[in-house]
């Protein structure tokens, strides 16, 4: 039975692959041509690894495939920003989103097909869930980036696509790390950023963690009455105890904000998220909403969000209006499977995910 290396930290992957050349007698020194060609300079197949005698990539093949995705479909905007859709193994599709600005390419990934938790202004929930990705698959995004063209390996990763991170948490968990080390993808901790809704059990497990990763929490209420109606996930982990959590979180947090015009915009809504953001010294993203991505409900004017960022500021909050992009493409996360699973037709431009900014 084969045996899946790119879904193992790079530190398990090398003693695999150390007992393995060992049992066929190869040399030490073969771990070193080998083992790079899984992150650091990837092959998609054995085959091309051409420093390596046939035979053992003949073997290599045969007991540790390189799982691979197929690019489903491809968009590009005039700003640079690239919309990717990988179908994996078993036809499932998932996105991933490389946002360049300046000399800092952003990739945004998934780590689930679908997601299970229903929040109101997502097209990726009105999906539903479909199964969790594997570590490999996850990493694999960036993988497949740099397969296609070296030079677009990203300088900094957020887990902000399709599904919630804290649900696929050992997968997750595997994966900070093979982006993270050295010996893996190389990306450092304070470039990698995990957006959650507040799976506390596994949010301690992420806090625990040594490295210096960065914290996304999907706010979007300040009250638990209201988180509810955006946001089924309230009823299992409160906004309140969610918030407590996050005083024990040592760095610091951003709190993500989705603007929905008539639910959550209002001034007095901003002092009551004021409230909750200033003990924390949180940065607050404030997010347009994208109508692609919940057709039934509506934006927020841009006086309202103007104005809603102003009394943040006023109370001593720092926040981030961000502009408003991809309002005419499928730029809403999931938004773009969604569509081809409906037969609408694909456009060919794509601009940035607004809430893959975090600073």
């Amino acid at each position: 039975m084969s045996l899946d290396l790119l879904s193992l930290t790079p530190e398990a992957a090398k003693l695999v692959l150390e007992d393995w050349l060992a049992q066929r007698g190869e040399a030490p020194y073969r771990v070193r041509q080998v083992f790079p060609r899984l992150w650091q300079r990837p092959v998609a197949r054995w085959a091309e690894a051409t420093d390596l005698a046939a035979a053992l990539r003949t073997a290599l093949a045969e007991a540790f495939p390189l799982r691979s995705m197929s690019l489903k479909t491809h968009q590009v905007s005039g700003d640079g920003t690239e919309k990717f859709l990988w179908a994996l193994e078993d036809g499932e599709a998932i996105e991933s989103v490389l946002i360049p600005e300046g000399k800092r390419r952003t990739l945004c990934i998934s780590s689930q097909a679908g997601c299970a938790l229903g929040c109101v202004f997502c097209a990726t929930g009105r999906m539903g869930f479909r199964r969790n990705l594997s570590a490999g698959e996850i990493a694999g995004q960036v993988r497949e980036l740099m397969l296609r063209d070296p030079t677009l390996k990203p300088t900094n990763v957020v887990f902000m696509g399709m599904g919630e991170p804290l649900l696929n948490w050992d997968a997750v968990d595997t994966t900070l790390t093979i982006l993270n080390r050295a010996d893996g993808l190389g990306i450092g901790a304070r470039h990698i950023t995990v957006s959650t809704v507040g799976i506390l059990p596994n949010l301690a497990r992420f806090a625990r963690r040594p490295e210096q990763f960065r914290l996304a929490v999907s706010l979007h209420a300040p009250s638990s009455t209201l988180r509810r109606e955006l946001m089924p996930i309230e009823k299992k982990y409160s906004l309140a105890e969610v918030m407590d959590a996050l005083k024990h979180f040592r760095r610091r947090v951003t709190l993500e904000y989705v603007l929905i015009g008539g639910k959550n915009d209002s001034v007095e809504t901003a002092d009551q998220l004021a409230v909750l953001a200033q003990p924390l010294e949180a940065l607050v993203n404030l997010l347009p909403l994208h109508p692609g991505g919940a057709p039934d409900l509506t934006p927020s004017s841009r006086a309202q969000m103007l104005a809603f960022e102003r009394r943040l500021k006023h109370r001593g909050v720092e926040a981030v209006l961000r502009r408003s992009r991809g309002l005419d493409i499928s730029a809403a996360c999931g938004q773009l499977r969604v569509e081809l699973e409906g037969g609408a037709p694909s456009r060919r431009k794509v601009r940035a995910e607004e809430h893959a900014h975090i600073e």
